[in-house]
């Protein structure tokens, strides 16, 4: 019975004392109650979030939506920080053991607050109108990526300093790492800054259709930090490095006002002038009088007798389609060939192709 009792005795000082003063009736206390938070955690997040959605849904502004979304992650951390402190309260703890805990609610906390920091950035930028007016949509999402990185590494050392871990020296003895990668990577930030010049000097956005001689032409899906991904016409996907768009022209097919036409037509020879005149006049009538054409001072006309070639007589047309949508202007080409062919039929003239004479000299036996 002794031995019973002693047992008894030493079980239930154990069990009083716990870990770093805190018995283990407040440690199943405390994880009750943080248990309990996190099954709340749920219904606690759909009812905050329904409420946010329920209120915005009786407006239609971009704000209010983009909001609602980025809450949502914060909305259901929160509830985990809230029950771990109050868990936390429970335990009578001491020494390095307090410390600890307390510690780790304010990383929780620090946590909680660049996250909802962090998903404030893009609902934020939307009330700011006049971005947009600066800047383009590609930068502006760089930009907000950029942000959204640096909240995060803010965080990170915040978090950090809490614990004692001081960055600054860190930051000081990677300075040396740092530079030796630079010297390594001056491709990488002479891509970046190609970039950078590409989106705020607005050479061409995503959607836009672009010509880089000697390289690719194609759609633009994406620009990045160090590359550009386009889309060929074959619907296969390239990555082009941001230094080419720097230092080669870049031709924006999708800013084009005015498609152009610029064509030489060859006529034979023996056209009679009667002949020559009645097709140039009527080609140019055409193009004045069809509305798929623009003929204005910025899109001037023109059609004339270019030069006499080796083997016909040119005649030179230049005018400009009142649409810059490429198939629309096929559809445009199509017509003005069809009708260029029946105004040189009806003036009884024909087409010049290629030839040569051949002249045989007669030698006297």
């Amino acid at each position: 019975m002794d031995v019973l009792n002693n047992f008894s005795a030493l079980l239930n000082d154990v069990w009083k004392e716990g870990v770093s003063g805190a018995s283990f009736t407040d440690i199943l206390i405390a994880l009750s109650v943080f248990f309990v938070f996190l099954l709340l955690r749920s219904f606690f997040s759909k009812f905050i979030v329904g409420k946010i959605e329920s209120f915005v849904s009786k407006s239609t502004n971009n704000f209010d939506n983009s909001l609602t979304s980025a809450l949502e992650g914060p909305v259901k951390f929160f509830p985990v920080v809230f029950g771990f402190f109050v868990a936390s309260s429970f335990l009578e703890i001491q020494g390095k053991s307090q410390i600890f805990v307390d510690n780790l609610n304010r990383s929780l906390v620090t946590i909680l607050i660049f996250w909802f920091i962090h998903q404030l950035i893009h609902p934020v930028s939307l009330l700011i109108k006049s971005i947009e007016e600066l800047l383009s949509k590609d930068l502006l999402n760089w930009i907000l990526r950029a942000l959204k990185v640096l909240i995060l590494i803010l965080g990170f050392a915040a978090t950090l300093e809490i614990w004692g871990i001081k960055i600054g020296p860190i930051i000081a003895g990677l300075g040396l790492f740092g530079v030796a990668v630079a010297l390594g990577a001056q491709d990488l930030f002479k891509n970046l800054i190609s970039g950078i010049l590409v989106l705020v000097e607005k050479r061409f956005k995503v959607g836009d259709w672009i010509f880089l001689e000697g390289v690719i032409e194609g759609t633009v899906e994406s620009i990045g930090f160090r590359s550009t991904v386009i889309r060929k016409f074959d619907k296969s996907l390239a990555t082009i490095p941001n230094f080419q768009f720097a230092e080669k022209a870049v031709v924006n097919q999708s800013e084009v006002s005015n498609r152009r036409i610029n064509w030489i037509i060859g006529l034979e020879y023996k056209t009679t002038s009667e002949q020559l005149e009645r097709v140039r006049d009527e080609i140019l009538n055409y193009i004045k009088s069809n509305n798929d054409f623009s003929v204005s001072k910025n899109t001037p006309c023109s059609v004339n007798l270019n030069q006499f070639s080796a083997s016909s007589i040119d005649m030179m047309v230049r005018c400009y389609t009142k649409t810059n949508k490429y198939y629309e202007w096929l559809m445009i080409k199509d017509k003005f060939i069809i009708k260029i062919k029946q105004i040189v039929e009806e003036a009884n003239a024909s087409f010049a192709f290629p030839s040569q004479s051949i002249y045989l000299e007669k030698f006297d036996k």
